[in-house]
């Protein structure tokens, strides 16, 4: 009889999106067992940054290491790790600020906390995965888990008209996304990263299905990252959905997408950089032009910082665009700001939310820099950082994508962004000019009363200080995780 012998699996580099799945396996099972509402969160919350910071833990550990497993269909490399500590702490800080915004906004359903946890475990996937097969099932783990978090707030309308948006949206742009592996497969014969590049380099000329393939793909990683024109679903989704969601949507879906997208298109895919370079020019140059366009006409802030989002992606593929080493770490570091930069500013969002009033326009704004000074202090570190002002993270962050821009040739592009940054100014500083300079008497239950979201309010908007004072180190590390890619 013959024995079968099965190939030994390196669990170690799955160890980071396995400790999250099972962290929120674990939850679940609390939720369930748990007798009464009384101290449910509390306890949901903290198994869940637990069972997140075990995981940060487990990507530290692994980074002079590293390693692959399931035949080489998932690395922990630099790159992804980078990416695994960057999701996992922006989940953590999303499920910290949650408990008091759940409350608030009395939305009772545990699972809340599960689907955070299955969402991250998609993106790490999404960070790690090494074959385009295992980048899907990462990207549908995480973006079923987003559907549902989308319209958890069950009485709501417009969080049921978001969560079916963004579920319709998104499946038809999960179609194309299949179908341009598909045509990869098709022309190539692999759906593995590294075995895809290397039949590619082996071909002579450009293989239409390639490049057919590598559009549809486009088409996939740029409705999650709301790159136009795949972007018209974010401001509806993002405003209609409960504000902690529109946190994770607004910081882990898109740095997941980035990881991804990044991987694919620079690393792997660079030898066809010239069917891709001029398109993606294009795309970030219009991206960024009609987020801050669009954004100028928002009177409800989440609104705004919907289109805010968008905005920045366009930012972001500057550095894509660059398609250098320079360029690419540019991408990561910047991806860094954003997200601390976002947490704070969806953090204040949360704040100033209280029981059967969202307190999301504008003109809610009046008059909180006085009222609340710490919550106005933190959302004008926000604005001006998204506006690129020294000495924040924000100023760092477009420095090094417009200097790697201008590296790369790419003036023009570079241009494009700063002006764009000073109309962006016009928006974000509309924000500061309502908390201080407009008078008002804002009703917001005191901050002090939640301390889970005062700590994830001080832990965003004090890394984005620190970050912007003293950026060389994140910008070392970020090129560090570039080059240790594959």
């Amino acid at each position: 009889m013959t024995e079968i012998v099965f190939p030994s699996i390196n669990w170690l580099a799955a160890a980071p999106a396995l400790l999250v799945t099972a962290t929120g396996l674990i939850v679940l099972a609390v939720d369930v067992a748990m007798p009464s509402d009384h101290g449910r969160h509390g306890v949901l919350a903290g198994l869940g940054v637990l069972g997140l910071v075990a995981a940060m833990i487990e990507s530290a550990w692994l980074w002079n290491t590293g390693g692959a497993a399931f035949g080489n269909t998932l690395v922990a490399d630099r790159y992804g790790l980078f990416f695994s500590l960057l999701v996992c702490g922006a989940s953590a800080v999303v499920i910290l600020m949650a408990v008091d915004f759940l409350n608030t906004a009395r939305i009772k359903i545990g699972e809340f906390y599960a689907l955070v946890l299955f969402a991250t475990a998609g993106m790490v996937l999404m960070a790690t995965g090494n074959d385009l097969m295992v980048l899907f099932l990462a990207l549908e783990i995480m973006s079923v888990a987003v559907y549902v978090l989308a319209g958890i707030a069950r009485d709501e309308p417009r969080a049921t008209e978001a969560a079916l948006k963004y579920f319709l949206l998104g499946a038809y742009a999960t179609g194309f996304f299949l179908f341009g592996i598909a045509l990869l497969y098709g022309a190539t014969g692999a759906t593995r990263l590294d075995l895809v590049a290397a039949r590619l380099g082996a071909e002579s000329g450009t293989n239409p299905l390639v490049l057919l393939g590598m559009g549809l793909l486009l088409v996939g990683f740029g409705f999650k990252i709301a790159m136009m024109p795949f972007h018209v679903w974010t401001p509806d989704v993002y405003e209609g959905a409960p504000t902690a969601v529109t946190t994770l949507m607004a910081v882990g879906v898109k740095a997941a997408a980035f990881a991804a997208f990044v991987r694919v298109f620079l690393h792997y895919l660079p030898g066809l950089e010239g069917a891709w370079t001029g398109l993606l020019w294009l795309l970030a140059a219009l991206t960024m032009t009609a987020g801050n366009l669009c954004a100028l006409a928002q009177d409800n802030v989440k609104r705004m910082l919907a289109y805010s989002s968008i905005a920045h992606a366009g930012y972001a593929l500057v550095g894509m665009v660059a398609a250098t080493p320079d360029g690419g770490a540019s991408v990561l570091f910047y991806l860094l700001v954003y997200a601390l930069t976002n947490l704070g500013a969806f953090g204040v969002v949360m704040a100033l939310g209280r029981v059967g009033a969202a307190n999301e326009r504008l003109a809610d704004y009046a008059g909180v820099g006085f009222a609340h000074p710490l919550l106005g202090f933190a959302m004008a570190v926000c604005m001006l950082s998204l506006t690129g002002m020294p000495p924040l993270a924000g100023f760092a962050g477009k420095f090094y994508l417009f200097s790697a821009a201008v590296d790369a040739g790419l003036v023009g592009l570079a241009v494009i962004g700063v002006l764009n940054s000073l109309v962006s100014a016009y928006y974000y500083f509309g924000v500061i000019r309502q908390m201080y300079m407009v008078d008002g008497t804002p009703r917001i239950d005191s901050l002090a009363a939640r301390p889970y979201l005062a700590t994830g309010l001080i832990l965003a908007v004090g890394a984005t200080v620190a970050l912007g004072l003293f950026p060389a180190g994140a910008m070392h590390l970020a090129r560090d995780s570039f080059l240790g890619l594959g």
